[in-house]
């Protein structure tokens, strides 16, 4: 028997797992009427972000359900951790070309996942039939001008990165099945498809930039084209050092070449680029011993644009650095 729109919201989206994964006091009104009700705390700013994920644009074709849910939600909370600010909860825009129980009960224990990780509720959303399209928009708050932007870089600052890069466009190829390197050990393999699927959005790293960092935001196009969106957002010139790039053993595998490339363009990866001024570099140790992985890649100088030094003194990068949707393929 076909679950209709209200039938299927609940039984596979009205659960304790989802409306009940982060704090409930700013939820004065969830799930169940035409719109939700957020009270954010005294001396809050809302921040919002939507993000949009298309078969076989954003993730491939037939792809588990369980790591679809989660991976639609993390990465549109890691928007929240680019601007500093802690979750409120989220809503769910789901298109699907049917309504297939294993698939919706597999795919909603996954948004449970990832709801639960990022302590955030589901407070509404909507459902209809079509091609497979995940819609997710994402509340949050942050003290009143703290939140962080791109647009604070100075020369002199610290450019800074919150973990590996390269990882999510590795996971990528392990996805996808194509041909890996040999030898390239099975726990890599799992890892580096963990690091696809289920991306950890970087909150606490971000909460812990409040009123300290000067701009940043997410690596989700490729560290040379977000840190493009820095350098124009900031009227300065961002220089990244090649040999200070962060990478996981799991990479080790590819080839310098490969490696490299999916570290500056590969994308995928959501974690945090920012730029520090060197009078806040002491929190940089203190954050390390916190257990959050942030390394110095590179410095903020006056100019414009990106250049990147691997060894032989800097070059300016020209032309597309990273994913763009509607460039074509003939640029």
């Amino acid at each position: 028997m076909a679950l209709d729109e209200f039938e299927l919201i609940a039984r596979y989206f009205r659960t304790a797992r989802l409306e009940r994964a982060g704090e409930a006091s700013a939820t004065v009104l969830g799930i169940g009427d035409d719109a939700a009700v957020l009270q954010p705390a005294a001396g809050q700013q809302l921040v919002v972000s939507t993000d949009t994920l298309v078969e076989g644009v954003h993730f491939p074709k037939e792809g588990p359900a369980a790591e679809l849910g989660y991976r639609a939600l993390a990465v549109a909370v890691s928007d929240l951790a680019a601007m500093a600010a802690s979750p409120l909860g989220f809503t769910l825009a789901l298109t699907l070309p049917q309504a297939t129980p294993c698939w919706l009960q597999a795919f909603s224990s996954g948004l449970a996942d990832a709801a639960r990780d990022a302590g955030i509720n589901l407070i509404g959303g909507d459902t209809t039939r079509g091609p497979l399209n995940i819609g997710v928009t994402v509340l949050g708050q942050v003290p009143a001008g703290q939140a962080l932007t791109r647009s604070g870089a100075r020369p002199g600052d610290l450019l800074c990165v919150g973990g590996n890069l390269g990882d999510g466009a590795a996971g990528l190829d392990v996805v996808l099945g194509n041909q890996l390197p040999v030898g390239l050990p099975m726990a890599a393999q799992d890892y580096l498809y963990q690091r696809f699927w289920r991306p950890m959005p970087q909150l606490a790293l971000g909460q812990r930039l409040r009123g300290v960092a000067s701009a940043g935001l997410d690596v989700s196009d490729g560290l040379l084209a977000d840190a493009a969106h820095i350098a124009s957002a900031s009227g300065v010139r961002l220089l990244i050092n090649g040999p200070q790039l962060p990478m996981s053993d799991a990479l080790r595998s590819w080839s310098e070449r490969q490696r490299l490339d999916w570290m500056l363009r590969g994308g995928d990866d959501y974690v945090l680029l920012f730029t520090l001024p060197r009078a806040a570099r002491r929190w940089l140790e203190q954050w390390r011993a916190a257990g959050l992985a942030v390394s110095v890649i590179g410095e903020v100088q006056g100019g414009k644009g990106v250049q990147l030094d691997l060894g032989l003194g800097p070059q300016n990068v020209d032309g597309p650095a990273g994913y763009q949707h509607f460039r074509s393929t003939d640029d």
